[in-house]
């Protein structure tokens, strides 16, 4: 059994889940929730409070393997940087605790989870609550956590069997 923690960052809202993966690749769901973090004071607040909120949710939930999306490039440029800056306090949240952090483009976590690469939003929060059996609306940005966790389950235990280095797994771009 493996623990994972999926994290889609936003520097106004960061989704977070947690699952496991059995040996034989059976997914369950363990806890799921969006850190609402717009209302501090000033973004260098917000920053901390990604930190310290995934810092116990790593203590509350210890998982062994944390995943992440790759920030893509936004239309604006501010925005994309906060979005870095909010993934960054995030990914050292993560390695503070000793966790490695494999990192995943959206493009990657739809095919994983909905079949095609350019899902919409409500088609991936509709899988991942037929896959992991959860009742009842799914918040969007835990939804995506979740399914980050979901592709990096896939994406270990096809490696695990192909017996190949993660960084020969991917497509060049």
């Amino acid at each position: 059994m493996i623990r994972i923690l999926g994290i889609d960052p936003g520097s106004q809202r960061t989704g977070v889940g947690v699952i496991d993966v059995s040996d034989t690749g059976a997914l369950t769901h363990v806890w799921h929730g969006a850190l609402v973090i717009g209302g501090e004071a000033s973004f260098p607040l917000r920053l901390k409070r990604i930190f310290d909120e995934l810092c116990g949710i790593i203590g509350t939930h210890g998982p062994a393997e944390a995943a992440i999306e790759r920030v893509f490039m936004a239309r604006n440029a501010d925005s994309a940087l906060k979005l870095g800056q909010a993934r960054g306090a995030a990914v050292c949240a993560v390695v503070s605790q000793g966790i490695a952090v494999h990192e995943y483009a959206a493009t990657e976590v739809k095919q994983a989870v909905v079949g095609t690469g350019r899902a919409d939003k409500t088609q991936v929060q509709h899988m991942i609550g037929i896959i992991l059996g959860i009742k009842g609306p799914l918040q969007a940005d835990a939804a995506d956590a979740l399914a980050i966790a979901i592709a990096h389950a896939h994406t270990r235990s096809s490696i695990e069997r192909v017996g190949i280095p993660r960084t020969a797994w991917r497509r060049r771009r």
